[in-house]
C-alpha cells in the first residue's frame, strides 16, 4: 500500500511558493503555501528553494489504458494503432492525457481540481472513466468524459468511497464496488452510464470486496474478498440475482491463510487465471477450469510472485511481470500449456500496468528505474521489439549520471539476512564518509524497488547523503513467510532489523554511523519514530510523515472500513493481551526518549492515519525540549499529492537534513 507514500511526498513531481524579497535584515524566504500550516519551521531560505525547482519539475507519466482505435483509415484486417491514454502532470495534480502515436503529443482530457488516480478508456465507445477524491480523503467518485471535448460526468454518488471500476466487454454497463450502504462494508454495485448516480447494488457483503472481471456473455463478475495480504477469497457473482459461487472455502482455524489476486476470466468463458501462493512461498500464475474446479500452475519454473499479467484478445498468449528481487522481468506463456517461449528483453526497472491492445499482440505498460521515470511503452509480440511512447522531461538533468542502487544484504539480530537497496553518492563530488538517511517503506507489506527518486536525488546529488532503503521483514515480494515475520507478537522484530542495519552502517569504511537519520511514511512513520525511542542515541534526526503513534488509537479512529482490514495486520486491540503489547510498543507511550530534532509532517484530512496520530506525538515530543518541526497538509490526505505542498515540504526537508544531520548553519 505505501511503499509508494514516500515516494509520492519526495517524488511526485513539482510548484510555487510565496517569496519574501531581501531587505536589509536578511536575505530572501520562502513563505509556507497557504494550505499549509507550519509550526516551529524556520523561514526557507530562497537560495534553497531555487536550488531544488529543477528536481521538482521532472516529470512522468503512467500508462492507463489504450484509446479506441480510429473509425477509418485502414484496410479489413490492417493493424491499426490505438492511441494510448497516459496520467501525467502538467499543472499542480495528475490528469488524463491522450498520445496518439509513439512521441507523440500528451494531449490533456481532464481538467478536474483534484488529482487522477486512475482511469480507462470505455470499451465501443470514445470516453474514458476516472477516479479522483477530493482533499486527499480517498472517497473516490467516478467520472466519464468524453475523449475530444466536454464535461466530466460523475457516476457515482459524490459521498461514498468507490473503487475498482470494471467495464463489461461492450461497455454497456460498469461494476464497482462502494460503502455507501452504511460506510464500512464494500458492497458490489452495477451502474448504466447513461443513468449517472443510479447504481443498482447486486451483492450486499460483509467486508471489503473488489470487482475482478467480467464473464464474457456479461451475466456475472468475478470479485475478491480481502481479509489481508495473505488471505483472500474468489467468488463469482450474477449481476441480475447477486447469486454467489465461492471458489475458495473458507479456511478452517489454525489453517496456513492463502492470498488470491488478479482475477482474469478466459476469453472462451470456460476458465479463470489468478495468481495466488496456494501451493509456494510466492505468487504463481494458475489456471481453474470452471466446469471440474481443476487448477494448473502454469509458472512453476518462475522462483518469484507473478505481480500481473493479461491475455490477449485470441485467448492464447499471456504476458506476465514477475519480480524478482525488486526488479521486474517480463514473460510471454502459452495460455493453454503454460509453455514459456522466449522472454522479451527490456532495460531494468519496475514494470506496471500490463495491458494487451484489442485484437493484436502488442501490449502496453509503464516502466521506471534509477535513472528514467516512468514512462509509457510498448512490446509487440510480432516483431519482437519495444517503443518508448512518451520521453518525460527531466529537467534538463542527464539522468544517466544519477546514482544506480546496490542491492545489499546484513545479517539481523536473529540471523536472518535482510535486503536493502543502497544509494551511494559520486565519491567524485563528494569525498570522504558519507552521512546517512535511512528510508522504511510503508505497508508495513509493501517493497521498496529501485524505482525512479525524482526529487529525491538532491539528496545524492548536491547534498552528498547516502541513502538507503531496507526491506525489513513483512515486506512483500520475499515470499510469505518472510511476509508474515512482523505479524502479531512479532512487531518489535522489525524495528530490530533497523537496530542491525545501524550496526551493518558503522562497519562500513564509507559510510559515516555518527551522522544517521530516519525517515518513512505511514507504517513507514511508526518505524521511524520507533527508531528514534529504540535507538535515539545512534541516529541524529527523524522525519515522521503521516505516521501511526499509538496503535490502539490508531484502530479506534482510522476509518471504518479500514479497521478490520488492519486489525488482520496489527493484531486487535480489543483483545486485553493485544491492547496491553499494542501499547507497549507504540513510539507514543515512550516519546520522552525523543532528544534528538524530529520533523513532523501530516495530512489533515488522512482518512488512514489520522490527524490525532500526529497530533498527540507533537504534544508529547514537545515536553522534551528538542527541536520539534510540525507541517500540516490543510488540503491533503495520506501524504502530500498537491504540488505547492510538495514542494514546501520537500524545501522544508532538505533544510531539516541540512541543519540536523549536516551541521550546516543558516
Amino acid at each position: 500500500m505505501l511503499s509508494g507514500l514516500l515516494l509520492a511526498v519526495w517524488m511526485a513531481v513539482g510548484a510555487t511558493t510565496q517569496q519574501v524579497p531581501e531587505t536589509g535584515q536578511g536575505p530572501a524566504v520562502v513563505q509556507p503555501p497557504p494550505t499549509i500550516a507550519a509550526e516551529g519551521v524556520p523561514a526557507v531560505p530562497l537560495a534553497l528553494a531555487r536550488g531544488l525547482s529543477r528536481y521538482q519539475n521532472i516529470r512522468s507519466a503512467t500508462f492507463a489504458d489504450w484509446g479506441p482505435q480510429a473509425a477509418s483509415g485502414a484496410l479489413e484486417g490492417e493493424f491499426r494503432q490505438a492511441p494510448m491514454i497516459v496520467l501525467t502532470r502538467f499543472a499542480d495534480t495528475n490528469q488524463v492525457h491522450r498520445v496518439d502515436f509513439a512521441g507523440g503529443a500528451r494531449s490533456q482530457v481532464s481538467f478536474h481540481p483534484e488529482r487522477v488516480t486512475g482511469a480507462q478508456t470505455r470499451p465501443g465507445h470514445p470516453e474514458v472513466l476516472f477516479e479522483a477524491d477530493e482533499g486527499g480523503a480517498e472517497n473516490y467518485q467516478l467520472y466519464l468524459i468524453p475523449q475530444t471535448s466536454g464535461e466530466a460526468v460523475r457516476l457515482s454518488d459524490g459521498r461514498s468511497r468507490n473503487m475498482g471500476p470494471r467495464w463489461s466487454p461492450s461497455g454497456k454497463l460498469l461494476a464497482f464496488s462502494s460503502n455507501a450502504r452504511n460506510g464500512r462494508d464494500m458492497d458490489l454495485y452495477v451502474a448504466d452510464p447513461s443513468q449517472p448516480g443510479q447504481a443498482r447494488l447486486f451483492k450486499e457483503v460483509s467486508g471489503s470486496w473488489t470487482i475482478e472481471d467480467w464473464s464474457p456473455e456479461e451475466s456475472r463478475v468475478v470479485a475478491i474478498e480481502y481479509v489481508s495480504i495473505n488471505e483472500s477469497y474468489v467468488h463469482i457473482v450474477e449481476i441480475g440475482t447477486g447469486k454467489t459461487e465461492t471458489l475458495i472455502p473458507r479456511r478452517e482455524a489454525g489453517a496456513v491463510p492463502v492470498a488470491y489476486e488478479h482475477v482474469r476470466w478466459a476469453k472462451d468463458g470456460r476458465s479463470l487465471y489468478w495468481t495466488t501462493d496456494a501451493a509456494s512461498e510466492f505468487r504463481q500464475l494458475v489456471r481453474l477450469d470452471l466446469a471440474d474446479k481443476k487448477s494448473t500452475v502454469l509458472t512453476r519454473a518462475i522462483p518469484w510472485d507473478v505481480e500481473e499479467f493479461d491475455i490477449a484478445s485470441d485467448g492464447k498468449t499471456i504476458v506476465l511481470a514477475a519480480n524478482e528481487g525488486g526488479i521486474s522481468k517480463l514473460h510471454v506463456l502459452d495460455a493453454g500449456t503454460g509453455q514459456e517461449g522466449p522472454a522479451p528483453q527490456m532495460p531494468a526497472g519496475v514494470i506496471s500496468n500490463l495491458k494487451f491492445q484489442p485484437a493484436t499482440r502488442q501490449f502496453g505498460f509503464s516502466l521506471a528505474s534509477a535513472r528514467n521515470p516512468s514512462d509509457a511503452y510498448t512490446f509487440d509480440l510480432n516483431t519482437w521489439s519495444w517503443t518508448r511512447w512518451t520521453v518525460s522531461e527531466t529537467a534538463g538533468f542527464d539522468t544517466a549520471t544519477f546514482t544506480e542502487p546496490a542491492l545489499i544484504q546484513f545479517a539481523s539480530f536473529d540471523g536472518k539476512s535482510i535486503p536493502a537497496f543502497l544509494y551511494r553518492p559520486d565519491p567524485a563530488r563528494h569525498a570522504g564518509k558519507r552521512p546517512v538517511v535511512i528510508n522504511i517503506h510503508g505497508g508495513p507489506e509493501a517493497q521498496f524497488r529501485p524505482n525512479f527518486l525524482g526529487r529525491v536525488n538532491t539528496l545524492l546529488n548536491d547534498q552528498g547523503i547516502a541513502l538507503i532503503y531496507p526491506n525489513v521483514r513483512g515486506s512483500n515480494g520475499y515470499g510469505k513467510t518472510y511476509l508474515g515475520l512482523d505479524n502479531g507478537f512479532k512487531r518489535e522484530d522489525s524495528v530490530r532489523d533497523i537496530g542491525a542495519l545501524l550496526d551493518w552502517i558503522k562497519a562500513q569504511p564509507d559510510l559515516d554511523s555518527e551522522r544517521v537519520g530516519v525517515v518513512g511514511g505511514s507504517y513507514g512513520g511508526f518505524m521511524s519514530l520507533a527508531v528514534q525511542t529504540t535507538y535515539n542515541d545512534r541516529i541524529r534526526a527523524g522525519i515522521d510523515i503521516v505516521g501511526i503513534s499509538n496503535f490502539v488509537t490508531f484502530l479506534e479512529h482510522t476509518q471504518e472500513y479500514r479497521r478490520d482490514l488492519r486489525r488482520a495486520e496489527y493484531g486487535d486491540e480489543r483483545e486485553p493481551d493485544m491492547r496491553v503489547f499494542l501499547e507497549k510498543i507504540s513510539p507514543l507511550g515512550q516519546a520522552q526518549k525523543i532528544k534528538t530534532p524530529i520533523l513532523v509532517v501530516q495530512g489533515a484530512n488522512d482518512p488512514r492515519v489520522p490527524l490525532s496520530e500526529a497530533e498527540q506525538m507533537v504534544a508529547a515530543v514537545r515536553k522534551n525540549q528538542t527541536p520539534l518541526w510540525y507541517v500540516v497538509g490543510k488540503n491533503e490526505g495520506h501524504g502530500f499529492a498537491k504540488k505547492p505542498n510538495q514542494d514546501y515540504l520537500q524545501a522544508v526537508e532538505v533544510l531539516f537534513w541540512k541543519t540536523f544531520l549536516l551541521g550546516e548553519t543558516r
